[in-house]
């Protein structure tokens, strides 16, 4: 696919460009393998720049894996509090308890023994091996599947088994002998940042001239997205001595959080409205003032447990009104 003059020239050229012109990230400056570990589980469906604020206080609270692992579940979800996608928190809980009990607090490096880790799959696992490692794996992130597809010009949609097959052997017969770190670091801050989703900045990419795509702005070749489901959501505000009161999520979806009691739609106007977004859903959440039932929980304002954002963010809203309706 690609011959060993060709791809020492492109290491060479993307490896100046990255040494100039990386992205400097806490994770990346400091890669032990723990912090790796977190930044991995924090980036899934996740960017960047909304995950620097939140590792920096997980880091801060939990420096290692074993205060993590004897962590109560209930810190770790408030420190996740407002990235969302929560089963990633209590993976990473789970998987710190593993390293705990089977590795004696070190991360192992063999991708056999990462995959067995809960939360751990095929990326995530690579991920860590060449950041934390050094490994030359091959890891394929939405970044560098975009610069792959278009350096090789593959034709394949991506999302079906040949395209991942094309992008595999590709991104393999790409892979330097050493230095899994800064080659698969390069490669992501290139689609981050030249090779980006829409039309790219051909002039100034570094490995422009290996490139063989004729047309890459129409690069890589995805099915188009679903139409986005529109939903309406009730909640109960329900308040007594300044206490809300919530509910323990009933399923899978904000397990471990607790929730704004459901509630009736009503024809009076709600005291808060706001919309979320989550995954192809756009939901708009009304708040209506409710008595508070015998089964649901008081907790003060200034000690509330862990909400998923878009509950926090309504009740919030109530508050900023010139006539809060909290007793």
């Amino acid at each position: 696919m690609i011959d060993e003059k060709i791809r020492f020239g492109f290491h060479k050229a993307l490896g100046a460009w990255f040494q100039a012109s990386g992205r400097s990230l806490p994770w990346r400056d400091d890669p032990s393998p723990y912090r790796v570990l977190v930044s991995e589980f924090m980036l899934q469906q996740t960017t960047v720049a909304a995950v620097l604020p939140y590792f920096a206080r997980w880091m801060r609270s939990f420096p290692d894996v074993a205060t993590l692992a004897a962590a109560p579940e209930e810190s770790v979800l408030k420190h996740w509090e407002g990235l969302g996608y929560y089963s990633r928190a209590r993976n990473l809980h789970m998987a710190a308890k593993a390293i705990a009990a089977n590795f004696q607090n070190k991360i192992p490096a063999d991708l056999c023994q990462l995959r067995s880790l809960p939360g751990i799959g095929p990326y995530t696992a690579a991920a860590i091996a060449a950041f934390a490692f050094d490994q030359p794996v091959s890891v394929l992130d939405a970044n560098i599947a975009r610069v792959i597809a278009r350096l090789f010009d593959c034709r394949h949609d991506i999302t079906t088994a040949a395209g991942r097959r094309f992008l595999e052997q590709a991104a393999t017969a790409l892979l330097p002998v050493s230095g899994g770190h800064q080659h698969t670091s390069a490669l992501m801050d290139l689609g981050a940042t030249i090779c980006r989703s829409g039309p790219p900045e051909c002039s100034l990419c570094p490995v422009q001239k290996f490139c063989r795509a004729t047309d890459p702005a129409s690069l890589p070749i995805k099915p188009a997205k679903k139409p986005v489901t529109r939903l309406v959501e009730w909640c109960a505000l329900a308040t007594k001595r300044r206490r809300i009161f919530l509910i323990p999520s009933p399923g899978p979806r904000w397990k471990g959080l607790w929730l704004l009691p459901p509630a009736e739609p009503s024809d009076t106007e709600p005291i808060a409205s706001l919309v979320y977004s989550i995954t192809r859903y756009r939901v708009t959440l009304h708040l209506r003032p409710t008595a508070p039932a015998a089964d649901w929980s008081p907790f003060p304002l200034d000690k509330l447990p862990p909400m998923p954002t878009p509950h926090r963010n309504a009740l919030a809203l109530t508050l900023t009104k010139p006539r809060a309706p909290i007793e």
